[in-house]
């Protein structure tokens, strides 16, 4: 292979690679003439270097015919797809017309071998060590050129008219299409300066296209996309979308986005929307928002009327990527009118915000009344036991305090809390169900009498059960059931009613415990007399372990100055 075959084999290569390209990157809404020229390109530049490899006419003529099919057809699909970048239709007549045209011409050279009426004649001679075809041109060739010209004519004014009319038109892709258009007048009207050197510059005058059409394409997949949106946007009416690289330049927008904002009739394609002052406080404030947090909630935007003669409109802003096939080129922005949903909304809001304050009063009347009845019925079955008198008010004092000096360390909920004070006084409800002969007896129970005595804590929460069932208050149901249940329960297991040991006895319980015995022993009953706080102190931490949860000695011990200071003052003595 010499070096004319060379540069023809390496022209083919270079076209065949950028074809591959082109594949690799291809969407199904690219041009089908732009992707029809990166098909016939290498095909013509093949058959260049198939005819520097001929050493005879017959076969050169088969070359010559295979080049000139690139020739005739691809002006005429360089011009359509010019005018389909540049957004102007082309009408189908008129496309019809000019495919004939380039049929025509084509179909003059077929006539090369047959009739001298394209070429006059045409021979081959040895160039360089290689058969060049020498031609002489007929009649029918000039006609060749004067289309040629009519196409190169027509690229350029389409481009030219789109610089001057078409603001949607990106200028990038006006800049890259005059290059081609200038090789192939080049490579056209200038071939016959090289001939006689053995080669060709019509073949690289092809690639020279090729590789911007390939620009071309790369930059257009951020448009067409885009524009596909839009147009099934439009439909919609209501919805307005808008796409911007991640550089912020200004990519497309449809009629209903510019309306909402007038900003972007006066940005042009690819202009960045910094340049926009009114466009910073909308739409550059949505992306800084959205590249915070792109899972964020939707944000709303309120077009209002300057001069107050139309009403507030409302519009609800969805930021998301913008797709070319599986990679991100940039952000996509839709604009949904939700005035009617807004307006409804705010209406709601007002009405709901008035019947929740209603609904909250009457709820809070009907829980005061619940509480007060629940706190009623501990009080009823207290005073029947006549050596108890103000335990469930001091005990419930007790679980406060407890509760507090716990909340300096342990992490209970704020429900926790709540509900375990507000159970405290439940815990004996059910000595309701006690005999008043062994309720009310002035000293100690016999063993059968404590015996019977012990029922009250399954009983206490059956009751507690019945009283809550229908409550919504799930959790303080189950903590008051826990607190009348297991609050004689032991740590060691020899307590009652299920002997549980431990952490089975759950928190609520053992912190009734503990309040439940202090106040046992610091208060005065029939059978004994008050012990003192020093003496009560003594068999509380004595019972850690044992009877208490040795894990809650620490909070009662820090409760303990505070306990001492509320039995001081309501007995009056200094302890």
């Amino acid at each position: 292979m010499n070096l004319i075959q060379t540069y023809y084999a390496v022209l083919f290569a270079l076209s065949f690679l950028v074809t591959l390209i082109y594949v690799y990157q291809w969407q199904k809404h690219f041009d089908v003439n732009m992707t029809v020229v990166f098909v016939l390109i290498p095909v013509t530049n093949l058959s260049f270097y198939l005819m520097s490899c001929c050493s005879d006419p017959d076969t050169a003529i088969f070359a010559l015919k295979i080049i000139y099919i690139g020739g005739c057809f691809l002006p005429w699909l360089i011009t359509m797809c010019v005018a389909s970048l540049c957004r102007i239709t082309v009408r189908r007549r008129v496309r019809v017309v000019t495919f004939l045209l380039s049929s025509a011409m084509y179909g003059c050279v077929l006539t090369i071998g047959h009739l001298p009426l394209y070429y006059r004649s045409l021979t081959m001679e040895k160039v360089g060590g290689v058969w060049v075809a020498q031609k002489v041109y007929g009649p029918l060739h000039k006609v060749f050129y004067a289309c040629i010209l009519l196409y190169l004519a027509a690229n350029l004014a389409v481009v030219i008219y789109s610089y001057s009319k078409k603001k949607q038109v990106s200028g990038r892709v006006l800049n890259l299409l005059f290059i081609p258009s200038l090789a192939s007048m080049i490579g056209y009207f200038f071939n016959s300066a090289v001939r006689s050197c053995g080669i060709e510059i019509v073949p690289v005058s092809y690639l020279i296209a090729q590789i911007f059409y390939l620009l071309i394409a790369h930059r257009m997949t951020l448009y067409d996309v885009s524009d596909m949106v839009i147009e099934s946007m439009v439909q919609s009416g209501d919805t307005g979308f808008i796409t911007v690289d991640f550089k912020h330049h200004y990519l497309g927008s449809n009629g209903t986005a510019k309306s909402i904002l007038p900003e972007l009739r006066r940005l042009n394609i690819d202009q960045s929307i910094l340049q926009a002052e009114g466009l910073r406080t909308s739409v550059l404030a949505w992306l800084d928002q959205f590249k915070e947090d792109p899972m964020a909630v939707r944000s709303l935007y309120v077009r209002r009327d300057p001069d107050g003669g139309e009403e507030d409109r409302f519009y609800t802003v969805n930021v998301n990527y913008l797709y070319d096939g599986r990679r991100r080129r940039g952000y996509q922005i839709f604009l949904e009118d939700d005035t009617h949903n807004q307006k409804y909304i705010r209406l709601l809001d007002k009405y709901n915000s008035e019947l929740q304050d209603e609904v909250a009063a009457k709820t809070a009347r009907i829980v005061e009344m619940h509480d007060n009845l629940v706190l009623g019925m501990a009080t009823m079955v207290e005073r029947r036991d006549n050596s108890t008198g103000g335990h469930i008010r001091r005990t419930s004092e007790g679980v406060r305090l407890l509760i507090e000096a716990m909340r300096k360390d342990e992490a209970l909920s704020d429900e926790f809390c709540r509900n375990i004070i507000k159970a405290a006084p439940m815990h004996d409800l059910g000595k309701i169900a006690v005999d008043d002969a062994i309720l009310r007896k002035p000293g100690r129970y016999t063993p059968e009498e404590y015996d019977q005595m012990k029922v009250h804590a399954a009983e206490g929460a059956r009751i507690v059960h019945e009283i809550l069932k229908d409550t919504d208050d799930d959790s303080f149901r189950h903590i008051a059931e826990n607190v009348a249940h297991y609050h004689h329960e032991r740590v060691d297991g020899s307590g009652y009613p299920e002997g549980l040991r431990g952490d089975e006895i759950p928190l609520e319980a053992r912190i009734m415990a503990i309040a439940d015995v202090y106040d046992a022993l610091v208060s005065k009953r029939v059978y004994k007399a008050e012990f003192s706080f020093e003496a009560a102190n003594r068999i509380i931490l004595d019972g850690m372990g044992r009877q208490f949860d040795q894990k809650l000695q620490a909070y009662y011990e820090a409760a303990r100055p505070r306990l001492e200071a509320y039995y001081s003052a309501e007995s009056g003595r200094s302890g």
